[in-house]
């Protein structure tokens, strides 16, 4: 396995920043297409807690964004526009392309990342998506998959089997073969009334590199302000992973990933301010230092 900052520097030979940006796109989990309100973790603003104001123009966000990443850098700085909030891949074609299109004009932007759910990826998309490798752009994919577990993610209202998730990386793969997909898996995600044990956490990553993804993002589950996954807690129905429980989780998630995966993520970033519990997942550096701690012991 590879970092993800050993991973872009290789393609790129300095450091790349992504910087989030909202493409005003909703998920069909939350338009009626397959439910309302989200997966039962997603929080009102989706993923993407610390995106740009949708009401600005893509070349405003990013121009927004590249301040607040480096005001000092005289517009040296390499920059990955990443499309973060609900599901990217899902709308207008058209509409959606043109906004990809106006992100990769802007100075410095050097690729492109895209989050999307595995069923919300269509043959046009790809080919779209293609044509920007050919051009020499940077193209990323991340699936939100999050568990190989079905009953964890009927639970949670994922709305898609797991075949689905090894079709789209399959296709992915053989339309446009140089798109790296990134897959999101989240550690402490209830399985019916209880957690999902260790070992079906490990099959979560399992099924990742068994798919066939080039990197993996792994978090563990935190509870934000207005999601569904709130008021189970309140009610006392959730159990979240204790701090050590993680590290020791990631330690030996890490061990089955193969050499030439890159890992893009282990710790969750949310804004404190939507932050429910636990406490500790918004220390991203104290986690990280404790998991390079664990890992040389």
């Amino acid at each position: 396995m590879q970092t993800v900052n050993e991973f872009y520097k290789s393609i790129f030979g300095c450091k790349v920043y992504k910087i989030s940006l909202d493409a005003g796109c909703t998920c069909p989990n939350r338009d009626g297409t397959l439910g309302r309100g989200g997966c039962l973790f997603c929080g009102n603003q989706g993923s993407g807690d610390f995106v740009a104001d949708k009401n600005l123009s893509v070349t405003e966000q990013v121009a927004a964004a590249r301040k607040l990443v480096d005001p000092k850098s005289a517009g040296s700085l390499k920059y990955i526009a990443y499309f973060q909030n609900f599901t990217n891949t899902y709308g207008d074609l058209e509409v959606l392309a043109a906004k990809w299109r106006e992100a990769l004009a802007c100075e410095n932007v050097v690729g492109l990342a895209l989050g999307t759910r595995p069923d919300c990826i269509s043959q046009e998309c790809l080919a779209v998506l293609a044509a920007f490798v050919r051009q020499g752009f940077f193209v990323q994919l991340e699936l939100g998959f999050q568990t190989a577990c079905e009953q964890t993610a009927e639970f949670f209202h994922r709305g898609y089997k797991n075949e689905v998730y090894f079709d789209a990386v399959r296709r992915i793969h053989k339309a446009a073969p140089g798109v790296h997909v990134v897959t999101h898996v989240m550690f402490g995600l209830p399985c019916g009334d209880v957690p999902e044990s260790s070992e079906q956490m490990m099959d979560s990553v399992r099924a990742v590199v068994a798919a066939g993804s080039d990197g993996i993002k792994i978090v563990n589950l935190y509870i934000l302000k207005g999601s569904a996954f709130e008021k189970l807690y309140r009610q006392g129905r959730l159990r979240l992973l204790e701090y050590k429980e993680y590290l020791g989780l990631v330690s030996r998630a890490l061990q089955l990933l193969p050499e030439g995966m890159v890992v893009h993520r282990l710790a969750g970033d949310p804004d404190h301010k939507n932050l429910v519990v636990p406490a500790w997942c918004s220390d991203k550096k104290r986690i990280l230092n404790d998991l390079n701690k664990l890992l040389q012991n």
